[in-house]
């Protein structure tokens, strides 16, 4: 089976804001949806964090090396990928349209063997996973208001980041946490998203272990991001003497990025995003590296359905990944898919076990947001 066509759309009208001080609007795109088609007309979708004129501009690149190429060899594929294009900006958009690419592959492959991608990552530890909602902090009585509302439809576990949060002064964080913590009662998941990542960011490592400890009497289970995503030092020494578990990894790539932070014990919870860290292919073997290092994988997930998807496809072939992210009231992740996702009464995401990822787009949902020209008729 031969690669025949790669195709791009990005998604406009709907975008989330995400909390950055160069805040969204609507219709900028930065989650793009990728399709291939191959000759026996089987195509896999596989979804990138960046915008669609950069994904465009990297296909012209990687296109030529692709087309002709065996649809049902992801890893091989996407490795030769990485290596040619080493000298084109590794780790930058070409990156993260490899990522679309090879989770697509890894789609049309699962479909091509009838089998759910999980288990040709190695097999299926789950077939259920708790996702957690993941919210932008707001003032403490809307926060927990919304946080409220998402308890009663059965949500079991919650992470609220960015927003005012480090932004204003400690009396303030506090109270968002507090006021969190009250609305969700004592035997929820708490997780607590600095978004240290922001353009404006100017907190360092004492700011952060004074609002580990704040944290820790709210119980709250890991501190996210809680120093800018480069300061390496900072992040080992924070996680030697925070009260709470450290988390972070989201902007990296490749896998080759995050050994050195395995290897100096920088995180107690490392978060690969499969739509910008190079795919399912590079996210399984962070993964495992990170479970020989004591660390768990819980993949960044403020992305698409597809992304959500393939994040549910890894949590089924990871012996720790117990959670993936849920990014609540998107378009891009409730609306553009054929089956609704629903929790189970115990809160669970149930994972897809029909062939490939298991979920199908609905080409009418999907033509509000994107150019269905990506699918097939």
């Amino acid at each position: 089976m031969k690669i025949r066509a790669v195709r791009a759309a990005g998604l406009r009208g709907a975008t989330p804001a995400g909390g950055w001080t160069e805040e969204l609007e609507r219709d900028d795109v930065v989650h793009t949806l990728v399709a291939v088609h191959t000759d026996e007309g089987i195509v896999g979708v596989g979804s990138v964090f960046t915008s669609e004129a950069l994904v465009r501009a990297a296909l012209d690149v990687l296109s030529p090396l692709l087309i002709g190429e065996n649809a049902l060899e992801p890893e091989r594929v996407a490795e030769r990928l990485h290596r040619t294009t080493f000298w084109l900006g590794r780790g930058g958009s070409i990156t993260h349209t490899i990522s679309g690419i090879d989770t697509a592959l890894w789609d049309v492959l699962g479909k091509a063997t009838g089998q759910p991608v999980g288990r040709l990552l190695g097999g299926r530890y789950r077939d259920r996973v708790r996702p957690y909602a993941s919210l932008l902090m707001d003032e403490p009585g809307r926060l927990a208001a919304e946080l409220r509302g998402l308890l009663d439809r059965g949500w079991t576990a919650f992470k609220i980041g960015w927003g005012p949060f480090g932004r204003v002064g400690p009396r303030l964080d506090e109270e968002i946490v507090a006021a969190a913590r009250d609305a969700v009662g004592p035997d929820a998941l708490l997780m607590v998203d600095a978004g240290a990542s922001d353009s404006t960011w100017s907190h360092g490592y004492k700011w952060a272990l004074r609002t580990a400890h704040m944290l820790e009497r709210y119980e709250v289970a890991w501190f996210e991001e809680p120093l800018p995503p480069d300061a390496l030092a900072d992040y080992t020494a924070l996680r030697r003497e925070a009260p709470v578990a450290i988390a972070g990894g989201e902007v990296l790539t490749r896998r080759q990025s995050f050994h050195p932070w395995l290897e100096a014990g920088a995180f107690d919870v490392v978060q690969p995003d499969v739509t910008k860290v190079g795919g399912l292919s590079e996210q399984r073997r962070i993964g495992w590296a990170a479970h020989d290092h004591g660390v768990r994988l819980i993949p960044h997930g403020w992305n698409t359905a597809v992304g959500l998807a393939a994040d549910l496809q890894l949590a089924s072939a990871l012996p720790d990944t117990d959670l993936v992210e849920y990014l609540t009231g998107s378009p891009y992740v409730d609306d553009i898919v054929a089956a609704p996702w629903r929790l189970d009464e115990d809160g669970m995401l149930p994972i897809p076990d029909a062939p490939g990822l298991g979920i199908d787009l609905d080409p009418d949902a999907l033509s509000r947001y994107a150019d269905v020209g990506l699918l097939p008729p």
